[in-house]
């Protein structure tokens, strides 16, 4: 994984480049803001360390620049600035952890791993079937690259079919999640619901399976993951 010091102390920089690569990172070092927020913008999906006390920008700027411009690499600020005004000033900008100077070394690599574990959980957090692409976060969902607009119980019907691509998910399961009970609605409800995505993202990814329930497919009727032949689709 590739770190990118951002540090105008040269014998600290020095001293980070130097445990950071002895403990196997990639490690580029910049002096200057300008130069940092250049390699930030072209992290991808490496680790950032920045300083708030650069000779040219201010870190706190080249934080904001860096998340304007849609990096979303991790990055850790490290300043002497240890009061909680500019932590939470910091963390606002859209620093992802904070570390007051003079720190151990130590705990800077705990620090890179913590940052590293959290931003890959995020990552999961997304569900990706064929073209279809669903942001759990961010309740968005895009098909064939165009976005899709959906209530929040369709969007909660098709998280709940796009978890298990291909896999048959039984009514009562979907009833039961989506209405908190598998009798208490109308026997039309969940396929009012289901005709509804389908219209939105395209009536070919989703089949019923008669008296089971209804699986997702990756894209359109394909052969995907078939039933026993018992089971009738449709």
């Amino acid at each position: 994984m590739d770190i990118l010091v951002i540090e105008d102390d040269v014998l600290l920089g020095a001293a980070i480049q130097r445990a950071l690569r002895h403990a196997g990172y990639e490690t580029t070092w910049e002096r200057t803001g300008a130069r940092g927020l250049e390699r930030l913008q072209a992290l991808g999906d490496g680790v950032a360390l920045v300083d708030l006390g650069l000779p040219d920008i201010d870190g706190l700027e080249v934080l904001r620049a860096a998340r304007s411009g849609n990096v979303t690499a991790p990055i850790i600020v490290m300043t002497a600035r240890d009061d909680v005004g500019s932590k939470v000033t910091a963390l606002d900008a859209g620093a992802d952890d904070y570390l007051s100077k003079p720190f151990h070394l130590d705990e800077l690599r705990a620090r890179i791993r913590s940052v590293t574990r959290r931003c890959q959980a995020r990552a999961t957090r997304r569900v990706e079937v064929g073209t279809l692409h669903i942001d759990l976060d961010n309740y968005d969902v895009q098909s064939n690259g165009e976005r899709v607009e959906l209530t929040a119980k369709e969007f909660a019907l098709l998280r709940a079919l796009a978890e298990h691509p291909g896999r048959i998910v039984r009514r009562e399961v979907l009833e039961r999640m989506l209405y908190d009970s598998p009798t208490g609605v109308s026997s039309s409800a969940l396929e009012v619901l289901v005709h509804g995505v389908r219209r939105k993202i395209g009536p070919e990814r989703i089949r019923t399976v008669r008296g089971m329930g209804y699986l997702i497919l990756a894209d359109g009727p394909a052969e995907t993951n078939r039933s026993p032949s018992h089971d009738r689709l449709s």
